[in-house]
């Protein structure tokens, strides 16, 4: 007789009890009138989607009345098997959970349209100069920051043109604190020289503000201050500072009118947002007021696209999902502006509740603009369809890459989507055996993935073998996956012939991995780019023949693309390796310098390049650094012989 699971035995194969089905009435009834966050799974436990609520009971009801659902919720419905809340104390609160959530979990249904690149900053710093400087990265409270700024370009412009204007320093603190005489900046006019003292600290500072209130978008009382000093130094005959202010003044005027929309109506920061939707793509372009001046714009698109084109959601949907994800980490401007949207007539009234709470001030959303206003729209959107029509000619053109190498190598990603056949290639660079590090970087979703990229320090091998750098970077790569903990790849590209290939064979079939993945790379004649040969491992005793495709190959090109990333990423790995160990071994070999004078070396001279240039006396003038051992330290940077300790008894 067979014993049944209430007898204590486990249920055979194939008879285990289906889970019980999701009762969507019975969980609604159970949750609260309360902010929070709501998580939707199917049955095997991947999360579907991931949403926020000022009222979770009246927001996952919604989802369950039958009617009015866009065919992706519909589809997405349908698969619900589990639904998890966590209550939250406000709807901004459930926000900043919902792209944490998001983040971790990954959901299929979400609109995944978070720039994954930060935004550039201008930084004036907090030193007793402020320097003027680019900017990536979480911001402080000592120095002022100004931004964000759509791309690099407008960020680099704006550092010049304050440069004309202002002469702010941009140099680095250490070149800044040994110059003995002005820059190619200061002397041709771009930099007032405050390393040489050539304006006081308080000038100097007046212009750092002045410089603030501009980009803050006080420009004309910046140049309204400008021209009363320029005609009080003309009344006092100083007709050179008269002359330089009055150059700052063309500066600046020259800037605001080559702005291709100023600002009216008072707005001095101020985001414009519009969608553009084809088939099964999408782009949101990001356009940036900031001080009152517009400051271009930014297309991002979804991480993760829809591949039907019923399932693609609206564009007040789309405008909704990336202003939650945007703003919920950058600063929010005090103005809106973005596309109405027919299926949302309340995106506009939603948007300003959300964020008015999240920015602790009122944030104007505006869906219907006028003047000033409606011109940035009209040219957001032209952007917006512009760059989607640009993406999807490039996406075309590498799908068209990535579907001839599938169709070559014969490996057919498990979905069948070739947008996840993932690759990994890997090489190995060293300086005669010194510093050698492998690389492994990875392409997926039909691009190179660098935040995927990894480098492996390689250490217990013969100098130069790399073979046995292989060996070790390849086991150590995959290992977790002959564990059943990481998933192999569709393909593992090895920059090398056919003895790279049986080492890496070796190791695959050491861990028990299937073999078919590997693909060797081998140069071609004077290593031109398309002479390469496809070399394949011996499976069962039996070798498929190298493939030669020559340089008209689409997937050749795709091959040569990442095997360069993949040599690339190496060797800048492998000389920063090696300039750190340099650098490091040669202070460190020095007599009678140890780890604190060496620290104050370096700190006061701001590097090793620096310390080579000092003479004896300067670095004498290094606390803790007697005359004597000066000379020893410049004789053994400079290959001299070592002068010899004083033979004088002690005191």
């Amino acid at each position: 007789m067979t014993k049944t699971p209430d007898d204590g035995a486990r249920p055979e194969d194939g008879a285990r009890e289906a889970p019980p089905a999701f009762d969507a009435a019975a969980e609604v009834r159970t949750l609260p009138n309360l902010p929070g966050c709501y998580r939707y799974f199917d049955a095997e436990g991947a999360c579907l989607y991931v949403g926020k609520a000022r009222d979770l009971k009246k927001r996952v009801s919604s989802y369950f009345r039958g009617r009015g659902l866009s065919p992706r919720i519909a589809l997405m419905v349908s698969r619900i098997a589990r639904l998890e809340t966590t209550v939250t104390r406000s709807e901004a609160e459930a926000l900043l959970l919902e792209n944490n959530l998001i983040k971790t979990l990954r959901p299929r249904y979400n609109i995944l349209l978070r720039d994954d690149a930060s935004y550039p900053y201008l930084r004036i710093g907090a030193e007793r100069f402020p320097r003027l400087s680019y900017y990536r990265g979480g911001v402080d409270k000592r120095s002022r920051f100004f931004g964000p700024y759509p791309n690099s370009r407008a960020a680099r412009g704006s550092i010049e043109m304050l440069q004309k204007a202002f002469g702010l320093r941009t140099c680095e603190e250490a070149n800044f604190r040994n110059r003995s005489r002005p820059c190619l900046l200061g002397q041709i006019g771009r930099c007032s020289a405050p390393c040489c003292g050539r304006i006081s600290e308080a000038d100097y500072r007046r212009d750092c503000d002045r410089a603030a209130d501009f980009l803050s978008g006080r420009s004309r009382d910046v140049v309204e201050e400008l021209e009363r000093r320029m005609w009080a130094a003309s009344d006092a005959w100083e007709f050179e500072e008269a002359a330089k202010l009055r150059d700052r003044i063309a500066s600046l005027t020259t800037l605001q009118q080559s702005q291709a929309v100023e600002t009216t109506g008072g707005d001095v920061d101020a985001d414009i947002l519009a969608a553009a939707v084809s088939g099964a793509a999408a782009c949101v372009n990001l356009a940036m007021v900031r001080g009152g001046r517009h400051l271009g714009d930014r297309p991002i698109f979804p991480k993760t696209a829809f591949r039907r084109e019923d399932l693609m959601p609206s564009k007040g949907e789309i405008l909704e999902a990336f202003a939650a994800q945007h703003y919920a980490e950058l600063p929010i401007p005090s103005v809106v502006v973005l596309e109405p949207d027919p299926e949302m007539p309340d995106l506009a009234e939603r948007l300003s509740l959300l964020l008015t709470e999240m920015a602790g001030r009122r944030v104007s959303v505006v869906s219907e603009p006028r003047e000033t206003r409606r011109r940035w729209l009209e040219m957001c959107a032209q952007g917006a369809e512009i760059a989607l029509a640009r993406h999807l000619a490039e996406e075309g053109s590498h799908l068209a890459r990535l579907r001839e190498l599938i169709e070559i190598l014969g490996f057919e990603p498990e979905d069948g989507d070739p947008l996840n056949f993932r690759v990994e290639c890997f090489d190995i660079s060293h300086t005669q055996g010194e510093a050698t590090q492998a690389s492994c970087v990875v392409f997926l979703g039909g691009r190179m993935q660098s935040s995927l990229y990894r480098r492996f320090n390689i250490s217990g091998i013969a100098p130069g073998d790399d073979y046995a750098a292989m060996r070790q970077v390849l086991e150590r790569r995959y290992a977790p996956a002959a564990r059943g903990e990481a998933k192999l790849p569709d393909v593992v590209l090895v920059d090398g012939g056919r003895g790279q290939v049986e080492m890496a064979r070796q190791v695959f079939d050491e861990l028990g991995l299937d073999l078919d993945v590997i693909v060797g790379v081998a140069k071609g004649e004077g290593r031109k780019t398309g002479l390469e040969t496809l070399v394949f491992p011996v499976i069962d005793g039996v070798r498929r023949e190298p493939l030669v495709l020559g340089t008209m190959s689409k997937a050749l090109m795709l091959i040569a693309e990442i095997r360069d990333e993949a040599h690339r990423f190496a060797i800048t790995g492998m000389r920063a390796k090696r300039a750190r160990a340099r650098n490091a071994s040669k202070l460190e070999d020095f007599e009678g310098i140890g780890p604190k004078r060496r620290a104050k070396l370096l700190a006061h001279f701001g590097g090793l390049r620096q310390l080579s240039n000092a003479s004896a006396e300067d670095i004498a003038q290094v606390p803790g650094i007697s005359r004597a051992l000066a000379e020893r330290v410049y004789a053994q940077l400079h290959h001299l012989p070592i002068p010899e300790r004083s033979k004088e008894p002690p005191p």
